[in-house]
């Protein structure tokens, strides 16, 4: 049997509860998380997906499969018995919510049917103002307890830590929780304080298990390994859904960070299963928890769902879509600066040297995160897809260029790994790869003459307004997309190096925001960053 603890944690009860407790009780969760608002179909590589594609079965994911796959797998549940969450982040990402801010998350997401969402970062990422618009026009509870809002005017008294629901004549707390990291990585404003979430868990924890709520699944967005440490460490959290980490867990899927579930011993020697959905809607968590008549976890089995294109999206989602999309394309013809002359983004110049493109974007990504201790910018060649002309620059030029709908991120590295990163950089030039290195705040030289591996010199960071040589045993936090990050083009220097985070903004907005920082007008450059020894 579980302690009864005391606690003084807020806590919302559903009315009508029955005091039955029934043995071996099974509820089927499913869950998405890292939603970013991508309610078209993505690719394998999660970049946007064109009708031809899609047409082709080559993509996944998309609200309209979404719900059909949710509205499928609730039927066959025919008891009732499950619960359909949210682990956040169903902001940012996509120009559905650049054009319509929450109210098409609220929208979808009220049709679709979710009993129960967390907050994520992002949530946070258009201020307190824009994240009370969601939770007002939300038909389903939004929770997230280790912050306090009671301070700030708007989201006093609008949300709570955690939720109980019945289902099945089960009673079911569900606990929020947030990264402790939302102040630096998101706009919650200087009202709102962020708190352990350890300390959180374990204080909502034992309050739901004061009022008798012997079943209990924390619903969090504090990443895959912040989710097994709480797992470890409190004796009274049955379930962790989460996400933040945009984790693959799967006992079948190629590349999958670990089983599902991830089953975690914690202090009482009870293993708690933790699951993850991956991002971006491509996957569907589907996992089925049983309790014994003590409240105590004793099966825990499932696998996500792969939406792929033998999901058929829904056709109501596909007309609301296709309405959207009118002023979308619109917006991609909104002017947001000029350029004084054609800004060069050619794959045969910026696979093979400096290219004014790449000092814009590399220029840009550094410039958003450098108040973050950020001095070294990477951008790799394969990312930038086109040119832009003298005149004007619009939304629409921009996406062009960055169509991968990839986001900003950092890492921390050694002076060696950066070099290291580098010489991957230059390492198929011969080829054309996209893996050269754009790059600002760092200077460096390259010499193809040398076998691969051995090509780069010279590297020089910025100290102060003089250049000076890389120091290899020093750290640098390093600012690129999450592809690179994550080891796409071969950057396992990245791949492997300390608190990575890869869900800042996307590219296209970092871009457009620094242009209008520049009062609208931008001039291309080369400055002599990249040189290559001849």
């Amino acid at each position: 049997m579980k302690k009864l603890l005391l606690g003084a944690t807020a806590l919302t009860l559903c009315a009508g509860f029955s005091s039955a407790a029934y043995a071996d009780f099974t509820l089927n969760i499913l869950h998405i998380n890292d939603f970013h608002s991508r309610f078209d179909p993505i690719t394998g590589t999660d970049s946007n997906c064109d009708a031809e594609t899609d047409a082709a079965g080559e993509c996944f994911g998309g609200i309209a499969r979404l719900k059909t796959i949710i509205d499928d797998t609730r039927a066959k549940y025919a008891a009732g018995n499950s619960l359909l969450l949210s682990a956040g982040d169903n902001f940012q990402g996509s120009l559905y919510y650049t054009t319509y801010k929450s109210k098409v998350v609220s929208d979808f997401f009220n049709q679709m049917g979710f009993d129960v969402v967390a907050t994520g970062n992002h949530e946070f990422d258009d201020g307190p103002e824009e994240f009370l618009k969601f939770i007002e026009a939300a038909k389903f509870p939004i929770i997230g307890g280790n912050f306090d809002v009671s301070r700030d005017e708007n989201l006093r008294g609008k949300i709570k830590g955690s939720f109980v629901i019945e289902v099945g004549g089960e009673k079911i707390g569900i606990i929020g929780a947030t990264t402790e990291d939302t102040p630096d990585i998101a706009s919650p404003g200087p009202n709102i304080e962020f708190t352990d979430v350890i300390q959180y868990v374990r204080g909502a924890s034992e309050a739901l298990d004061a009022a008798g709520v012997n079943k209990i699944i924390l619903l969090s967005h504090i990443g895959y390994t912040v989710d097994q440490q709480v797992a470890a460490a409190l004796p009274l959290v049955d379930v962790i859904v989460g996400g933040h980490s945009h984790t693959l867990l799967s006992n079948t899927a190629e590349g999958a960070a670990g089983p599902y579930p991830t089953m975690v011993t914690n202090p009482e020697g009870v293993e708690v299963p933790v699951v993850q959905a991956n991002q971006y809607g491509k996957y569907l968590g589907d996992i089925a928890i049983t309790w014994d008549d003590n409240g105590v976890v004793t099966k825990a089995e499932g696998e996500p769902f792969l939406i792929d294109a033998s999901v058929k999206g829904n056709e109501d989602f596909k007309g609301q879509l296709a309405e959207l999309a009118g002023p979308i394309e619109e917006a991609m013809g909104e002017v947001i600066g000029s350029a004084t002359a054609p800004l060069e983004g050619s794959r045969e110049v910026c696979r093979a040297m400096e290219c004014s493109m790449g000092n814009l974007l590399a220029d840009a990504i550094l410039d958003r995160v450098a108040d973050q201790g950020a001095t070294i910018a990477f951008q790799n060649g394969g990312g930038i897809r086109a040119s832009i002309d003298a005149g004007e620059i619009t939304v629409g030029d921009v996406i062009t260029v960055l169509p991968f709908s990839n986001t900003l991120a950092t890492v921390q590295v050694s002076g060696g790994d950066v070099i290291e990163a580098l010489e991957n950089g230059v390492s198929d030039v011969e080829n054309g790869a996209g893996r050269f290195a754009q790059v600002s705040g760092l200077k460096y030289s390259f010499d193809l003459k040398q076998p691969a591996g051995s090509r780069v010199s010279d590297v020089q960071v910025k100290d102060g307004d003089a250049w000076v040589p890389i120091d290899e045993e020093a750290n640098y936090t390093v600012v690129t997309n999450n592809y690179v990050r994550g080891g796409g083009d071969g950057y396992e220097a990245f791949a492997n190096g300390e608190n990575p985070y890869d869900f800042g903004p996307p590219l296209e907005e970092v871009v457009a925001d620094y242009i209008a920082k520049l009062g609208g007008e931008y001039t291309p450059y080369t400055d002599g960053r990249i040189t290559e020894i001849k």
